[in-house]
Order: C-alpha cells, then structure tokens, then sequence
C-alpha cells in the first residue's frame, strides 16, 4: 500500500518521540541519578568515605558510558559504509531498537541495595548503542524525506517533537511513577501506581520498562509509515564498504567545508554535552537545588528545546542551518559566562540580596536558554550535514558523524574535571565550555552555507 509523503515524515518525526526518553529519563534527570545513590550506598557499604563513594560512582558510570562511547565512536561509520554498501536501512533499525529495548528494560533489575553494579551499566551500554546506532540510520533517510529547502523544517520539527516526547514522558515519570521524599509519594503526592513498592524504589526502577515500553509502541508508526529509498540491493562486501570508508576518510583532505564542519561539530557538541551533564550537578554544588527543583529544571530546558528546535527549522528553512548553529553557539557562550559568575550572593560582583530568589531565576532562565539552544543546534547539524553528502551515501555520513560527536566525548568532562581540581572552585570549573564552543565557532566560518552544493 502506497503511503503519502507526509505520512512518512510524520513516521520519521516517531522516531524522536519514541527514542528520547532515553536522554531525559535514563541518562539525565531519573536513571543516572537513581545509579549515582545506589552505587554511593554500595561503595559506603564497603568501608568508604562519603566523599570517596561518590567518586568511585560517579567512575564506574563514567567507565561504562566512557566504553559505550568508545565504541559507538568505532563502529558507527563502519556500519554506516555497510548499510550504503548493501542499500539497506531499516534492517539495522530493527535490530538497534531490539538493543535499546532490551537494554533499558533491563534496568529494572537495580535494586537499592544491590551489590552488583556491572549488570546495570552493561544493561545501560547496550540500550545506549542501540539508541546511538538506530538515530544514525535514521537521520539518513532524513535527505529522502524532502527536497533541499524543506530539510531544515523537517529535521527542526522532528527535534521539536522528540522534546515534546521527552517531556510528556519525564511529566508521566514523576507524577505517576517515581518515588520522591521520605514519604515514598510521587511528586503530586500518590502512591506509585500499578502498586509498585517505593521501598523497594520499583516506581523509580520502573523508569527502564517504561522506556522500552514507550519506545516500542511509538515505533509502530516509524515501521509502517517510513519507507527506504529504492535502491537496487547489492551484495553485502564489507572489504568493500571498508575501502569506501576509507576513501571517505581520504576525501577530507579535498573537501575543506566538510573538514571545517566535522571539527567544529566534534567540539561544540562535545562543549554542549558536558553543558547538559553538568547542569544538574552545578545546581546541587553551587546554589543547593533540590531534586523536584533540579526536575523543574529539566522540564524547563525540554519545553525550551522543542519550541526553539520547532522555532529554528523555520529559521533553518529561511536563512539555512549556518546561521542558526552560529547563533546557538553565541547563546550557550554567553550562558556559560553567566555560569560562571553566578553565586547565591551575585552575579560577576553585582551582589544579590540576601535569600534573594534571582539566583534561581537566573539558573532557571539559563536552563531555557541551553535547551532552546541546543535544541536549535542539534536539529540545523543535522541539515547542515546533509548538505554534505547525497542520499545513496548518508548513512556512511552520518557515521562519519557520530564518528565526530564521540571521537573527543572525553574532553569536556576532563577539561572541567582538570579546571575545577586546579582552582578548586566548581563554577571556574564551566569555563572550559566556553574555550569548546569558541574553537567551534571559529571553525564554523570555513563552513560553506550550502555545504558541498555550492558550486
């Protein structure tokens, strides 16, 4: 049965929907944070300082998402040469969302007082890849789904509705679901539903199924509705594939805008990671946040990313991707300068009163500023790297491309570890972004407009 060209963009808008929990829920505001206390308990246990346990935590999660990372970083554009090599897509998302799926169901099994923190990450890493993995696949059927002036709408519309996904999920988590206080209510002061057990914290642990739950049924519209390229089917030759890749690694060196583009986006998105990971920490350490505040928060930066992402394809589909990313990257440098001078008693030597409430409204205001700008830059990379490859080689591109966004995953965190250790202050501790997106902005002028189109 024939399906409608808006059918199927609307099937490729699913795929943010269905996925993004996997960012707001697991790694950010309910799963990590839920790891981060039961790993601090279990360190405790064995004879450390708090201090000590906290460290070793926060450790372990980052070896295990730093192994995922690594290899997401060295499998991405291989597969991406063996699906162009072979024509085929959507074989691969089949199999990536069987990864995620599994992979986020299994962290149910984290019990609060479980000593076994192995199962946990590995269970986490396998989701990870297989959303990471899915995304790439997916992002190169983006060039199929219209023509060159539409790309930017459709790719900033689709962000925006991965946002909206993200939030009605994260709402639906901590009203219904998860356990907060002593009291063991959700945030609107019920019993988790279902009759989970908040000692046991299965409202918290049900964060897992609920993501592969919400992942699988808002798939259903994805599968039915988006259809590949037609391309004749060839012979998988994966020596074949891995000299393609290679050339394409070889053709940087004749292809200056696409060289410029890899290398500012390798550093402003790894500068806008470690801004969406330090946020919440940031909140705790430096202006003494709750959780339900920390959650706000969250909730704030998403309804801001998916009105700024909806904002900028419009933008995107007028002026192109260029000036949108350059503007976002002006935004996040400037609320990075805004973090570091932020205290509870003043911002850069303009003092507060004392208990005044701006400290928090600045942070708030901060929050909508990185998700609307981030949100904003996310979805115009995704255009401007589709203007640097065709149809038949995109999933090779967008390996390529995650290849970038992976390549120096490490560099933000230890650039902030490093600065924060030598002036033993955490708000000096951001200004490393501030260098990140700087080198990304100056790498953006050598970025053609219209990528490799122009002539």
């Amino acid at each position: 049965m024939a399906v409608s060209a808006r059918k199927r963009i609307w099937g490729w808008y699913f795929f943010d929907w269905a996925s993004q929990p996997y960012n707001t829920l697991l790694l950010t505001f309910i799963f990590a944070p839920y790891f981060g206390e039961v790993a601090r308990a279990h360190f405790a246990a064995l004879g450390m300082g708090a201090e000590a346990a906290g460290a070793a935590a926060q450790a372990y999660w980052g070896t295990g998402l730093t192994i995922a990372g690594v290899l997401i970083a060295v499998l991405a554009p291989i597969l991406g040469a063996i699906a162009d090599q072979s024509g085929r897509r959507m074989v691969w998302i089949w199999f990536f969302s069987a990864c995620y799926v599994a992979g986020a169901w299994g962290l149910w099994f984290l019990l609060p007082e479980a000593g076994g923190l192995f199962w946990p990450v590995a269970f986490f890493g396998l989701g990870l890849i297989g959303m990471e993995f899915a995304t790439i696949f997916t992002n190169a059927l983006l060039p199929a789904l219209g023509n060159h002036d539409e790309i930017g709408g459709i790719s900033g519309s689709g962000f925006a509705f991965g946002y909206l996904g993200g939030v009605v999920a994260l709402v639906l988590m901590l009203t219904l679901l998860a356990e907060s206080g002593a009291g063991g209510r959700t945030l609107i002061g019920i019993a988790p539903l279902f009759g989970l057990d908040p000692v046991l914290r299965e409202g918290t642990r049900a964060v897992g199924p609920f993501s592969a739950i919400w992942y699988a049924v808002f798939m259903v519209p994805f599968f039915l509705w988006v259809r590949e390229p037609k391309v004749a089917r060839r012979r998988l030759d994966i020596g074949a594939a891995l000299g393609d890749l290679r050339r394409l690694l070889r053709s940087l060196l004749h292809r200056p805008s696409l060289a410029a583009y890899l290398g500012s986006a390798m550093l402003y998105r790894d500068a806008l990671n470690g801004l969406f990971g330090f946020g919440g920490i940031y909140a705790g350490g430096v202006l003494g946040w709750s959780i339900l505040q920390i959650g706000v928060f969250g909730i704030i930066g998403a309804v801001a990313a998916m009105v700024a992402s909806w904002i900028g394809g419009r933008a995107d589909r007028a002026y192109g991707p260029k000036p949108v990313i350059v503007v976002s990257i002006l935004v996040l440098i400037a609320v990075c300068v805004i973090i570091v001078g932020l205290t509870r008693g003043g911002l850069w030597g303009i003092g507060f009163a004392e208990g005044s409430a701006l400290p928090d409204r600045i942070f708030y205001l901060c929050g909508a500023l990185i998700g609307g700008a981030g949100g904003s830059l996310q979805a115009s990379s995704r255009t401007m790297m589709v203007r640097h490859t065709s149809p038949d080689r995109a999933t090779e591109a967008f390996g390529l491309y995650a290849l970038s966004g992976k390549a120096t995953a490490f560099l933000a965190p230890a650039m902030i570890a490093l600065v924060t250790a030598l002036t033993g202050n955490q708000r000096w501790g951001v200004s490393p972004l501030i260098v990140l997106f700087g080198i990304g902005l100056v790498l953006m002028i050598r970025v053609r407009a219209e990528g490799e189109r122009e002539g």
